[in-house]
């Protein structure tokens, strides 16, 4: 702007010595300055207004990518959510978590499409906390069962004590008939495979589930391939209304490295390495608990006439009368 006022003052001929030209001249030089001087603050003026557009320009573009960042954490958010609405089902003993995580995405799907980053980040949180609140739900729940057949338990062994009289005789004898029918070495479920190209045995943390009820001895999620999950978690829901409790699991997914270890532990009687039905994430085992689990038990009679329903079935291989009968042996065929 100075550049142009000084241009303007020359071309206007202000300096000494024009008085002596004549008038006409010296108006038209004037008119042609002013003319100039016009140009040049127009190109200015463009000038500044194409400087002011690109900022703008840029901004908007740093904001349309922050807005996308947390749309995409707002959808991955919400995806977990539903899951664990789904999964929660049946499984907490009062439902208002459940109803409040339904509200909150509710109120995100419907307000997400126009709300600013901050505001979708807000949404991202009240979603994740009550998502957590269910889990809370959960766990809490899954103690009380947990404790109720606890004392259900010590209520039979009282009755066991009791119809054989109290005799050490009795009690060994319903001990023995009871007693795990599996002799060899701990083995126990197997985490996602990191890195896992998808085969037998190796399967990513993509492909599979955890069963929402229960985990093994160590703590560790029983890991089932993701749609074999989801149907078990609706299994499990009436099973649960059939018989009082959850059903119990022993193994779901096994990597290859355990299988490699139970065949050389346990010879024939485990598969071959890389051909396991475990190793697909398709096959789960139930404690080898015969009064629980076992071949004339509640539990099995009701696995093997409903299981069908839910794409869990008794494998032919592994029934009573079968080329190698395991009575805590399922598969999931969909």
């Amino acid at each position: 702007m100075v550049a142009a006022v000084v241009a303007l003052a020359v071309a206007l001929g202000v300096s000494g010595g024009t008085h002596t030209r004549p008038a006409a001249l010296q108006a038209g030089e004037r008119r042609a300055a002013v003319a100039r001087v016009d140009g040049a603050l127009a190109a200015l003026h463009a000038d500044v207004a194409a400087r002011v557009a690109d900022a703008a320009a840029a901004d908007a573009a740093g904001g349309a990518a922050v807005h996308d960042d947390a749309r995409a954490a707002l959808t991955q958010t919400l995806e977990r959510a539903r899951r664990t609405l789904d999964s929660s089902a049946g499984q907490v003993a009062d439902e208002a978590p459940r109803a409040a995580l339904a509200a909150q995405l509710g109120t995100a799907q419907g307000g997400s499409a126009t709300a600013s980053p901050v505001a979708v980040r807000g949404l991202v949180a009240a979603v994740a906390q009550a998502e957590e609140a269910v889990h809370a739900a959960v766990a809490e729940q899954q103690a009380r069962v947990a404790a109720e057949q606890e004392a259900a338990a010590r209520a039979a062994a009282a009755r066991t004590r009791a119809s054989s009289g109290g005799g050490a005789a009795g009690a060994s004898a319903a001990r023995d008939r009871c007693a795990t029918t599996y002799s060899g070495p701990a083995f126990y479920t197997s985490p996602p495979t990191a890195g896992g190209d998808g085969s037998n045995g190796r399967l990513p943390a993509s492909a599979l589930s955890a069963v929402s009820w229960t985990r093994d001895s160590r703590g560790t999620p029983f890991y089932l391939r993701s749609d074999a999950a989801a149907a078990l978690e609706r299994l499990n829901a009436a099973f649960r209304a059939a018989l009082g409790h959850d059903l119990a699991l022993d193994l779901t997914y096994r990597d290859l490295e355990t299988q490699v270890a139970m065949r050389e532990a346990l010879g024939t009687v485990a598969a071959v390495p890389g051909t396991s039905s475990h190793g697909t994430g398709l096959a789960l085992d139930v404690p080898e608990l015969p009064c629980e689990y076992g071949w004339d038990s509640a539990a099995r009679a009701w696995l093997v006439a409903n299981g069908p329903a839910y794409g869990w079935v008794s494998p032919s291989w592994a029934r009573q009368n079968g080329s190698n009968p395991e009575y805590w042996h399922y598969e999931y065929r969909g």
